[in-house]
């Protein structure tokens, strides 16, 4: 082990305002210096906060239109939260004693949020984020002195930062909890934290764009912002959050609206003695139903309330009666499609498969022999996949082959259909899907031989249309999921594709391009309709070759419209990418999920639901969504058109329900329950603004116009938005600063930062890219959840040199200690470095040409002591017992944790010799590009525009033609009183 100098492994430049990190005494690991923090940009950067304490402006309540609900406290909430403004979204009498007794700040203020440090809160700055862009708002069209002198009048290091907000916020609820009805602000996507429920759902499963929502058409236009909502139904839980209740309401099912059928929930109001329920969405009188009935106390409320999970909780599960039934509810059933093409052999690809698909099934074989004799007996006979569930297997080359695996058989049985324009399952169901703990022999052996069984054969092109036919007409009766890997394009039999994307053009933002982003073969989408009907979704596991054309536009159709998800190896090498693959192919396995899904979303009076995005069927407008699969990574957005007005005096309230079969089967309704205020004045309702919700509807939108629209517009639709939110923030609340200033609304500082991040993606950027990159990222964000999202448009980056010696290891309350995340530019990269930089995709660690022996020696063992001497192909770092090794797996193992659906592996960037470096470069999205803007130039081209438009001389390059959509649909609606 090599011990680093006190002073480090070179010597650093120490700043004049630098704390020493350490104590005396304290053993110095530090292997450089941290990237330089301007500390005094801190006050600048939050802007104008609220430091009293004090409660929002109460709104007016129509007390006999409101249901009961008591703010529950949970047990360190009432210390923790003392002062923090509460009540907004209460309904009726019970919530008004726990306003407080502060005078309520003036509507401009910006609510604080609770994580903010007691330095930022001292900053008394105007409301807002004001940074001074060098020029008055009036000089130019442009906004900006001539000449391009006004970008040096930025300072970069005064921009407001995503790494500190994330940190701060996440240093924050390591030690709190965050009650959904008592703050109006939830924590970044990114952060980890556990919520209360006390009646309206956690943030994890629904975040509204505005949590305070105008009550007019014409005041949420003027704000710029868009109305929606943004759903992640099955969001996995963190530990200490309370589980899920599951209700059982026998043969007559859960409650509902009969007006708008919405679900029992805890703002529906009882009067009448408890005889009639009042429907919170659409203020229809219900009869309550003999067997739910119960009395009301004096105060309105039913006495059985506090013993009602459905009236306390905003997310609640039901069990339901057979009327909800498509077909008889059965456990999941998995079936494994692998290609055995000569392209998946020869590559490797097949054996990585099979290993994975071997370590999804029964985990690491160190797990499964662990401990004495009998115990891991035991062990190894049991498998990982989730209670209940069978696991079946079929390959593909030219031909398409079914396998018994079952019991009765001494060994695995191999059964062969060469008919390909009429393929059927050559095995009954009964014997192709068997239990894995009970079979694990048979399984294992086949496994073990398949990558042999087709070594020599070497089709070269496989038949992929009629073996998903094929595996299909297995699960017809049933439902379930498919998880089918893919080597080479095929372009053999029934269904075969030809590259389209010849690569000619400089650029893909012409009109052409497009149609390579769109689904070819008629074939694929009557299969994709089958397949959805039926409850099938499909996973893919793609292995280009040598990075070429796999047609993704075109397969992995199948995929989105089924609810499935597309896992792409573009340059897969063996065994580099073993790690990765086997990790993704066992959370495709063992996640929480659910098949056969229906999912519908409901809003009150005066709204109307008016698009949603994501991955899923919708046959009509106004129709259910069909989910062949719904997973705790699976995200979509919903927007809402006016087609009335909204009472201000009255909470908005939202529903989404998801009737789904769980992987155990049963057929259960998920119902997550949203509330909001509602204002006549939009200078409040911006005080409210989620700004990730707002980013991922955006972003959301944008992807699925790719394919309709040309990129360079959905780019410039994206620019005019930004400059329309930042506009209406300053007509409506900030109008009083200078015009050389661009002012930020606080709770959207690095919007921006996201928006440039959504401009430079693979799936938007300017230039030229291979299609099927491009189309796998536009289905990505389409179906991310804000978490992933936010970190997939501004990745993480962390100095490994930097590291406190307490950093990478639990604190006094048992949190992991993690270091603060450095800025996404080249600037902030030192010499000698060594960082992580990871976007919930990838995980690079780059290491700068000059970085320290030591550190490497400390990092990857004995003897590597230089870039050249480490293993190009390393994924994963060696268990050593040195400080800084254990530092950085404790790091990446939480990284793990907080990722979405892509498995965690290292892939080196080593300066000046991986060609990793290049996708390093390319995630430094603050920095200007080839074909994209710095952060700072960004920021001044927003300020520019802001300019124009407030002094209306801004002419849009284009019309975003969804807001044209939704303000038709409002109008018309409007207009003629629908409800």
């Amino acid at each position: 082990m090599s011990v680093p100098t006190s002073d480090g492994y070179f010597p650093p430049v120490q700043q004049p305002h630098q704390a020493p990190t350490t104590q005396p005494g304290t053993p110095q690991t530090m292997y450089g210096q941290p990237g330089q923090q301007d500390a005094g940009g801190v006050a600048q950067q939050m802007g104008q906060l609220n430091l009293d304490g004090s409660a929002p402006m109460p709104t007016r309540k129509k007390k006999d239109r409101h249901a009961y609900h008591q703010l529950e406290q949970p047990a360190s909430a009432q210390q923790s939260y003392e002062g923090v403004p509460s009540g907004q979204f209460l309904n009726g009498q019970a919530g008004q004693s726990s306003r407080g007794t502060s005078p309520a700040p003036q509507a401009w203020q910006q609510p604080s949020q609770p994580w903010q440090t007691q330095q930022m809160q001292q900053a008394q700055q105007p409301r807002g984020t004001p940074i001074s862009m060098g020029g008055q708002m009036g000089q130019q069209p442009g906004g900006m002195s001539a000449g391009g002198g006004a970008q040096a009048r930025v300072n970069p290091d005064q921009i407001p930062s995503v790494p500190l907000s994330r940190d701060s916020s996440a240093e924050h609820y390591k030690t709190q909890i965050y009650p959904t009805m008592e703050q109006h602000l939830p924590p970044p996507a990114t952060t980890p934290f556990v919520p209360f429920d006390q009646g309206s759902a956690s943030p994890k499963y629904a975040r509204l764009t505005l949590n305070c929502i105008p009550h007019a058409h014409d005041q949420m236009v003027s704000t710029g912002l868009p109305l929606g909502l943004v759903l992640q139904p099955l969001a996995k839980q963190a530990d200490g959050e309370q589980a899920i209740p599951v209700l059982d309401f026998g043969e007559i099912g859960p409650p509902r609206c009969r007006r708008c059928r919405a679900y029992i929930n805890p703002f529906m109001v009882f009067s009448n003695g408890g005889n009639r329920m009042t429907c919170n969405l659409c203020a229809h009188p219900n009869d309550v139903p003999p067997e739910y009935f119960a009395p009301t106390d004096p105060s309105g409320v039913r006495v059985d309330r506090a013993s009602r999970p459905e009236l306390l909780l905003g997310t609640c599960e039901f069990l339901v009666p057979k009327e909800y039934w498509s077909k008889e509810p059965v456990p999941m059933r998995y079936l494994f499609l692998l290609d055995v093409s000569a392209e998946a052999y020869g590559r490797g690809f097949l054996q990585g498969v099979c290993d994975g698909v071997h370590t999804a099934i029964y985990g690491d074989e160190r797990e499964t022999t662990s401990g004495d004799d009998a115990d891991g007996e035991i062990a190894a006979k049991l498998s990982k996949v989730p209670a209940g569930a069978k696991v079946g297997f079929m390959t593909f080359d030219r031909e398409v082959h079914f396998y018994d695996v079952s019991a009765g058989v001494t060994a695995p049985q191999e059964l062969v259909v060469s008919d390909l324009d009429d393929p059927f399952a050559a095995i009954s169901p009964e014997r192709l899907f068997v239990d894995a703990s009970e079979c694990r022999n048979n399984i294992t052996t086949l496994l073990k031989r398949i990558p042999a069984m087709f070594a020599n054969i070497g089709y070269p092109a496989p038949v992929l249309l009629p073996s998903l036919n094929a595996a299909l007409s297995a699960l017809e009766l049933t439902g379930g999921k498919i998880i089918c890997s893919l080597a080479t394009l095929p372009t053999f039999g029934p269904g075969q594709l030809h590259p389209r994307d010849k690569s000619q053009g400089q650029t893909d933002d012409g009109d052409q391009s497009k149609e390579f982003m769109k689904a070819e073969h008629p074939g694929y989408k009557k299969c994709q309709a089958d397949l959805v009907k039926a409850g099938v979704a499909v996973d893919f596991f793609f292995a280009a070759p040598m990075g070429g054309y796999l047609d993704i536009a075109t397969i992995g159709f199948v995929a989105e419209k089924t609810g499935g998800e597309t896992y792409y190896y573009p340059n897969w090498s063996y065994p580099r990418d073993c790690l990765r693959l086997e990790k993704e192919l066992t959370h495709t396995l063992r996640r929480d999920q659910g098949y056969a899904a229906l999912m519908k979303v409901r809003c009150s009076n005066g709204l109307q639901v008016a698009h949603y995005s994501g991955s899923f069927t919708q046959h009509t407008f106004g129709a259910d969504l069909e989910l062949a699969s719904i997973t705790q990574d699976s995200g979509m957005s919903v927007t809402f058109a006016y087609d009335g007005k909204l009472d201000p005096k009255l909470d908005a309230h939202f529903q989404a329900a998801l009737l789904y079969t769980t992987t155990s089967g049963e057929r259960r309704v998920r119902c997550i329950n949203v509330s909001a205020s509602v204002t006549d004045n939009a200078r409040e309702s911006m005080r409210f603004v989620d700004q990730d919700a707002v980013i991922s509807v955006m972003a959301k939108e944008s992807a699925a116009k790719v394919g309709e629209r040309n990129l360079k517009d959905i780019r410039q639709a994206l620019q005019d938005k930004s400059i329309d939110i930042l506009a209406g923030y300053r007509k409506n609340v900030s109008d009083s600063h200078p015009s050389g200033q661009l002012v930020l609304p606080e709770n959207l500082k690095e919007f921006a930062m996201y928006m440039l991040g959504l401009v430079k993606s693979r799936a938007l950027k300017a230039g030229r890219e291979p299609s099927d990159r491009r189309i796998q990222e536009v289905r990505m964000i389409k179906s991310m959840g804000p978490g992933e999202l936010s970190l997939y448009l501004y990745p993480r980056i962390i100095a490994v040199h930097g590291l406190d010696p307490t950093e990478g290891f639990a604190d006094e309350n048992g949190h992991l200690k993690m270091p603060h995340a450095v800025r996404a530019s080249f600037s902030q990269m030192e010499e000698g470095g060594a960082y992580l930089v990871d976007n919930g995709q990838i995980l690079l660690l780059w290491l700068h040409q000059q970085v320290s022996p030591n550190l490497l020696e400390d990092l990857f063992g004995e003897g590597m002591d230089s870039l050249q001497a480490l293993d190009p192909n390393l994924s994963a770092l060696p268990v050593l017992e040195t400080h800084l090794n254990a530092q950085v797996r404790n790091i990446l193992l939480h990284l793990e944790e907080q990722r979405g659906s892509k498995g965690l592996a290292i892939q080196l960037a080593r300066q000046g010799l991986d060609g990793a470096e290049f996708e390093f470069a390319r995630l430094l999205y603050e920095d200007r590009g080839s074909d994209a803007s710095s952060y700072v130039d960004w920021l001044v081209t927003l300020h520019r525009g802001v300019g124009s438009e407030l002094s209306g001389q801004r002419a849009k390059a284009s019309e975003d033609v969804s807001q044209t959509i939704t303000n038709t649909i409002s109008s018309i609606t409007g207009s003629i009183g629908l409800h």
